[in-house]
Order: C-alpha cells, then sequence, then structure tokens
C-alpha cells in the first residue's frame, strides 16, 4: 500500500477526514491539497483558532505566512452561535457588512464596503468553486465544516469578483469511522428544526457523508414564515495508490414569502412597528430549488508533484408572486405598491484543473500551482408587473393595513437570456527566501464573453474583454509568535449591460495594498490579526451626462481602513472571539452621487465579541456558559444619503450542558435586550429591521 492510500485509510479508520477537494481549509483537515493528510483530534476540533488555511493559495499553508489577512470561522464556534445560515456569522468578521437579500431570498453582503451587484457580484465560493453565479436561497451551514473570510482581491487566483473580500465554505467531509448525529431545536415564533449528520464506511475504500435538514422558520413579521428542505450526500472513493475520487451534492429547496421591510417616514425608520407587513399575504411564497453538484479527482504524481481536476455543476429556479413598495406619498401614510411574478431559471458550469508541487531553485524552496478555468453559465429572467403608469397604484395604508384588495393585471416587464463563457489561467509561486521571509507571488489572466438576449425588444448585447489580476506579498516572521507582512494586487469584474451607443462596458477594475502584524500562542490555539487597507474601484457605471438615461463606466470608489481580529483559547476554561474595524467606503468619483457620500449599509465603526467559560460539574458532566456584543455604527440608508440606519448594540447569552456523553442541551438567547434595529435597507420603503430577542433550545444526540 502506497504512501497516499495508507494516509487516507490510515486518518478515516481513526474517523478523521483526509485533505480532498479544494479551497479547503483548516486543521480540522477538510479539504486541501491532495497527498496532504492533516491528522486532526476532537480537541483541536473544539477549537475557534484554526493554524493554516488553503483556500487563499490552494495549498496547505499556516496563517501566519500568508501576506494577507484571513479568518476562519470554524464549526465550533458556528455550533456555539446556533447558527443555520450564513447571514448568521457575518458579524463576527470584521469589515463584513450585512447588505439588501432581496426580501430574505439570497445571501448579500459587503467586505471592507464592497458589495457589488445583487446578482452574482461578490463571490461565494463552494470548496473553491463559484458557486453564487445566478441566483441561489440564503447558504444551509448543515454540511459546513468551515467558513474561510478572504479578506482583499482574490481574482489572482478566483477571477472576476469584488476587491473587499471573498468567502470560501468549506463542507464536511466523508469518514471511515461511523459517526451519527441528530440535532433537533425549538426556536422563538414558531420555529422548529431538525437535522442529521451521518457517516462510515460503505466498503474498505468507500465512504460516505449524508446531511439533511427540515426547518420552519418563524419570524417576528406579520404573515412571513418559511420552510426549507436540505440534503448533502458526499462520497470518497479511494480508488488506488494515488488517486481519490470525491463527490458532493447539495439539494435545496425553500418557499418564503418576498419581503421588503418596512418604510422610512420623513427619514426616521421608527415610526412603525417591526412586525408591520407592507405587502400581499394572498401572494403566497416564492418557490426557489437550487442544486449543486462537485467532482473532483485528485492524483498524486509523486512525494512532491500532484494533479488535482474538477467539475461542479448548478441548477435552480425561482418562482412567484410578490407585492413590493414602490414609493411612500406626501401624506405618509399612503404607500403606493407593484405587484410582480418572477420566473428565473439558472444553469452553471465550471471547471478546474491545476498541477502543483515543490522544488528548490536559485538556493530556494518553491511551491508552484498552475491551473485553468472555464465556465459557463445561462441565466433565464422573466418578470412581469403592473404597468408603473397605471391609475390605481395598488397603495395600502401603512398605519393600518388592509390586505386582500383586488389584484391588478400584470404586464410583461422582463424577459430575457444571458449566456456567458469565461475561461481563466493561473500561475502562483510561494517562494521560501529564508526561514524567515516569504514571498507570495501569482497572476491570472481572464477572458470574459457574454450575449444577453432581450426577447421583449429583440436585440442582443454583446461582450468580449479579458483582464489581468496579478498579486504579490512579503510576509517577515519575526519571531515564531509574530509576523508582519505587505501585499499589493489587482481585480476585475465585469460591468453588464450596454451604454448609449450599445457598447458593452469595461469591466471594473480595482487596486489594493494591505499590510498587517500577525500573533499566533505558542500552542497555537490564540491568535490575531491587525490589518490596514487601501482598496480603489475604478470604472463603476455612473449616469452618463449625454443622456441620461444611459450609464457610463467612469464612476469611482474607495475603501480604506483597520481591522482587528482576534480568537483563541485562554487557559483551560475560556474561548473567545472578537473583532474591530474601522472602514471609510466612499464615492471618490460619480456624475451624480456626491463625492465623498458613504456606500450603502457600511458602518465607519463596527466590532463583536464572544467568551464562553466551560468547566465540569460534580459528576463530570461539561457545561458552558458565555455571552457577547455586537456594535454596528450608524450607516447610510441609500445610496442618494437621504435617511441614516442608526447604530446598534445588541446582547447575547448561550449555555450548554452535555448531561450525558451522547446528549447535549443547549440554549441560545439573541438580542437579549430586545433593542430595536435595522440590519440593512436598499431605500427609503426598503427597509429590514433586525430580529427581537429570540431563543433557540437545542438538543443534539450522538448515536
Amino acid at each position: 500500500m502506497t504512501a497516499l492510500r495508507a494516509a487516507v485509510l490510515g486518518a478515516m479508520a481513526l474517523g478523521q477526514t483526509p485533505v480532498t477537494a479544494w479551497g479547503a481549509d483548516t486543521a480540522q483537515g477538510e479539504g486541501g491539497s491532495l497527498g496532504q493528510v492533516v491528522i486532526t483530534g476532537e480537541g483541536e476540533r473544539k477549537q475557534y483558532r484554526q493554524s493554516t488555511s488553503s483556500s487563499a493559495t490552494r495549498t496547505d499553508t499556516p496563517l501566519q505566512e500568508l501576506p494577507q489577512s484571513v479568518q476562519v470561522v470554524s464549526r465550533q464556534l458556528i455550533d456555539d452561535l446556533a447558527a443555520t445560515r450564513l447571514n448568521d456569522l457575518l458579524l463576527y468578521v470584521s469589515g463584513v457588512a450585512k447588505q439588501n437579500n432581496f426580501g430574505g431570498l439570497w445571501d448579500n453582503y459587503a467586505i471592507r464596503g464592497f458589495s457589488g451587484s445583487d446578482n452574482g457580484g461578490m463571490n461565494i465560493l463552494w470548496n473553491g468553486f463559484a458557486s453564487n453565479r445566478g441566483y441561489a436561497p440564503p447558504r444551509d451551514l448543515a454540511n459546513v465544516e468551515s467558513v474561510d473570510f478572504l479578506k482583499g482581491p482574490a481574482a489572482a487566483l478566483y477571477g472576476n469578483s469584488e476587491p473587499g473580500g471573498t468567502i470560501n465554505v468549506v463542507t464536511k467531509k466523508p469518514q471511515f469511522k461511523a459517526a451519527n448525529s441528530l440535532d433537533l431545536s425549538l426556536g422563538s415564533n414558531g420555529t422548529y428544526r431538525s437535522a442529521v449528520d451521518s457517516t462510515g464506511a460503505l466498503s474498505s475504500a468507500v465512504a460516505y457523508r449524508l446531511n439533511a435538514a427540515i426547518e420552519r422558520q418563524g419570524s417576528m413579521r406579520d404573515n412571513v414564515s418559511g420552510n426549507r428542505e436540505f440534503l448533502a450526500p458526499a462520497f470518497t472513493w479511494v480508488l488506488g495508490a494515488q488517486t481519490v475520487l470525491n463527490y458532493e451534492g447539495e439539494f435545496l429547496r425553500q418557499k418564503a414569502p418576498l419581503d421588503r421591510g418596512i418604510v422610512a417616514v420623513k427619514g426616521n425608520p421608527g415610526v412603525l412597528p417591526v412586525s408591520r407587513f407592507l405587502g400581499e399575504p394572498g401572494d403566497g411564497d416564492i418557490k426557489m430549488d437550487n442544486q449543486n453538484h462537485l467532482l473532483t479527482l485528485e492524483h498524486q504524481l509523486d512525494e512532491n508533484w500532484h494533479l488535482r481536476t474538477g467539475i461542479f455543476h448548478k441548477d435552480g429556479q425561482l418562482d412567484g408572486y410578490s407585492t413590493e413598495a414602490s414609493s411612500l406619498r406626501a401624506d405618509n401614510a399612503t404607500l403606493w405598491r407593484q405587484r410582480r411574478y418572477r420566473d428565473y431559471s439558472w444553469h452553471d458550469t465550471s471547471m478546474q484543473a491545476e498541477l502543483g508541487g515543490k522544488l528548490q531553485a536559485g538556493g530556494m524552496s518553491h511551491e508552484v500551482l498552475a491551473g485553468v478555468e472555464a465556465g459557463w453559465l445561462t441565466l433565464d429572467q422573466r418578470m412581469l408587473r403592473v404597468n408603473p403608469s397605471a391609475a390605481s397604484p395598488y397603495a395600502i395604508n401603512i398605519n393600518d393595513p388592509v390586505y386582500g384588495q383586488a389584484q391588478p393585471a400584470l404586464l410583461p416587464n422582463t424577459a430575457t437570456s444571458e449566456h456567458q463563457i469565461s475561461t481563466g489561467l493561473y500561475l502562483q509561486d510561494q517562494i521560501s527566501l529564508s526561514a524567515r521571509w516569504k514571498l507570495l507571488a501569482g497572476i491570472r489572466a481572464d477572458s470574459f464573453r457574454s450575449r444577453l438576449d432581450n426577447w421583449r425588444s429583440g436585440t442582443s448585447t454583446r461582450q468580449d474583454k479579458s483582464a489581468f489580476s496579478p498579486r504579490l506579498g512579503l510576509t517577515w516572521l519575526v519571531t515564531p509568535a509574530w509576523s508582519v507582512y505587505a501585499s499589493a494586487s489587482k481585480s476585475f469584474r465585469p460591468n453588464t449591460g450596454s451604454d448609449a451607443s450599445g457598447n458593452a462596458f469595461s469591466p471594473e477594475t480595482a487596486r489594493a495594498a494591505e499590510a498587517g502584524l500577525k500573533y499566533q500562542s505558542e500552542d497555537k490555539r490564540s491568535g490575531a490579526t491587525l490589518a490596514v487597507f487601501d482598496i480603489t474601484k475604478q470604472n463603476v457605471l455612473t449616469t452618463d451626462p449625454s443622456n441620461t438615461a444611459f450609464s457610463i463606466a467612469a464612476g469611482e470608489v474607495r475603501s480604506r481602513g483597520v481591522e482587528l481580529d482576534a480568537n483563541g483559547k485562554l487557559g483551560q476554561h475560556w474561548r473567545f472571539t472578537g473583532n474591530l474595524a474601522y472602514t471609510d467606503a466612499f464615492v471618490a468619483k460619480d456624475n451624480t452621487l456626491a463625492v465623498g457620500s458613504r456606500l450603502i449599509n457600511v458602518p465607519r465603526v463596527s466590532g463583536s465579541v464572544l467568551a464562553i467559560f466551560e468547566n465540569a460539574d460534580a459528576h463530570g458532566a461539561p457545561y458552558g456558559l458565555g455571552g457577547g456584543l455586537n456594535y454596528v455604527g450608524a450607516r447610510t440608508g441609500d445610496q442618494a444619503g437621504s435617511f441614516d440606519l442608526p447604530g446598534y448594540v445588541t446582547a447575547r447569552a448561550l449555555a450548554y450542558w452535555q448531561f450525558t456523553p451522547a446528549m447535549k442541551l443547549s440554549l441560545d438567547v439573541n438580542n437579549l435586550f430586545n433593542r430595536r434595529y435595522y440590519s440593512s435597507s436598499y431605500s427609503n420603503v426598503w427597509i429590514m429591521p433586525g430580529d427581537e430577542r429570540n431563543a433557540t433550545l437545542a438538543l443534539n444526540v450522538k448515536f
């Protein structure tokens, strides 16, 4: 039995996970480079601090050596927060702000001030593959091992993206040792959820993992609740002495109404109760179906070199009616609304292949990576909506809403089909200049072609663009505990649409600089990162002064700031995580927006802290008590700056008791003091209030 097969089977036999699939992480050994098996004990899995990540470089690299701020949210923190959505984690990483989330139907956020467009502007990766092109329901965390936040541009490896950062979701992997768990939870507002995690061997060379969840999501909002069903099978085949094949799938179905939130009256979002629903209950749910499939093959050429290839495919559909606010009239009581019907579908396929290895050249150690990527996306969008000039505005009184009025006729509004083809070539070299000096250099060349067919107008818009995305970073390991770094990089993201002459827009481009200081304790259980950054994005769409019905790619936005993240374990009893960020994100150049105006939903100052004390009772049963605070500063409520969302502080408390070796009871109370706040907004009539005080009681059973 050769090295790879022995290592994989040996790790699985111990109940640990071989490093498989891309983009992986971490000290749990979930995903990473082929041929490296990270043997990890249960004690390490209970930590917040992870000492390595492969998301930033596609190779398993110590965080201390990365010339970049990379924050890993471990499975332990996910469990402590009772988190079931990606959105539940955002406040626990510095510089991440919630954005308009399409009435709760998808994930949208800003890192370091940059949020991109509603449709796939931000990069959310799934085991290293872009997974948010098109639309998709909010990500479920049932099968997630860690969530890696890569700060700054990641285009040198992952292609077109926003320059503020990228998220890589790393999933749980199959194990050969049998393990099963069941989670049952009850929450406020009639929320309940059951989830199962099962893994084990199907044969001497095949292992499986199955995660599944069923949920009814209650809400403090009137007439708003949702249901979701989630299934995630995964298989690992050890095909031979040097080869491993992996399959992972996700099937997610969600039903929930589109909820645009409340309105601001005279610039004040606090006039209406947070429960007030301004849509129509009779519209029913928006139905969303999404499927992900990932197949990867990894082959070890020798002890230093490996080949890795994979194919990702995603299908989905969004379908349903909604009634959405359009404007609040002068009496500050009458809200005009529009009823809409959406029928969206998407098909996304991408392929990656890469060669990686280690060599000696010029008296220095090199870890090189060369890869190619290709992607094909089809996005069909059909919308019916009421005629905006119709005499009947489908109005409702915001102070005394009466539902069920006659529904207006809907007319065709949008009927488009978009086809994208993208290719990328990337090259990276991690150079050990000496024991203390590490250099990271990389570059990616991308080409992007698209065609947007408008079936209503009979017109087509085409794009054929290319871009180069380099990065260069240097790290000095001052001592085993301290390191400093500096980096510079570029990124791009295509603009959709065309100008007044019918020409495609030039892509957005960005340049970024970052410097930082990192600390890691001798036992690697605690660490911190202090980062300073400056990012400028150009070719942002702005109004064409010669024809205000069209746009031109001439705007510029900028973000600069300071971030501090720290997490780890103190002594034998305390586990903690905390962050603090100052983000100055503003418009630097525009034809209509005021120069210096702040970017929407991005606070200047934000931060959080969470700490848990753990011990055992007189009978030896472990227990934990903890709590934390989240602070989000005041934010601009819309890009015109017509109103602000006030800053807020919320508190949470949590506790658990492992009353038998196989059973654990936990309680999480969020917004402990029932503080009123606003999660995000898009305009003065689309404001999403934050959750009122809510509690979740959960039982975890291992068998």
